[in-house]
């Protein structure tokens, strides 16, 4: 999935909720071996926010529960591309799991860097579950003041 950083726009946040539900709400409850409910192992996504000043872009993503090796930044075509894998617990013999929400496995968040992106400008800090990267605009893109003489 790309996503391209484009001005808020509550319309598109809101279908972008609604979508959201809609996955949420189709991952169906199937009986393991043991006749009790499991949830189904689903593909997941890591929310972000993306914001914007003068100076360039920074993309926060939520990965709780990873470290910095399971996580990759990468960068192609203009395409920014954030992936990694959660792993599940081993199961062990003397644990009973009565619930298990949290989804596991791979990853993927891709994202159309704007034009004014400097592709040599890019960054990432992983800290307490939250990875940021920041992405420097191109001097040659930003906007100059000229001085008016009279």
């Amino acid at each position: 999935m790309t996503t391209r950083i484009m001005p808020w726009n509550p319309f598109r946040e809101l279908e972008e909720l609604q979508n959201r539900l809609a996955a949420l709400m189709s991952r169906s409850l199937v009986p393991s071996s043991e006749g009790q409910e499991a949830m189904r192992m689903a593909d997941w996504a890591p929310l972000v926010d993306i914001e914007e000043n003068e100076n360039g872009y920074l993309i926060k993503a939520d990965l709780p529960g990873l470290s910095k090796d399971d996580v990759h930044v990468t960068l192609e075509n203009g395409v920014l591309s954030i992936s990694g894998e959660r792993k599940q617990e081993k199961e062990e013999k003397d644990k009973k799991y009565h619930r298990v929400e949290r989804v596991y496995g791979r990853f993927v968040r891709s994202f159309t860097l704007p034009e004014d992106a400097d592709p040599d400008q890019i960054s990432a800090q992983f800290k307490d579950g939250v990875l940021e990267v920041r992405i420097g605009k191109s001097e040659a893109v930003k906007p100059k003041r000229i001085e008016i003489k009279g």
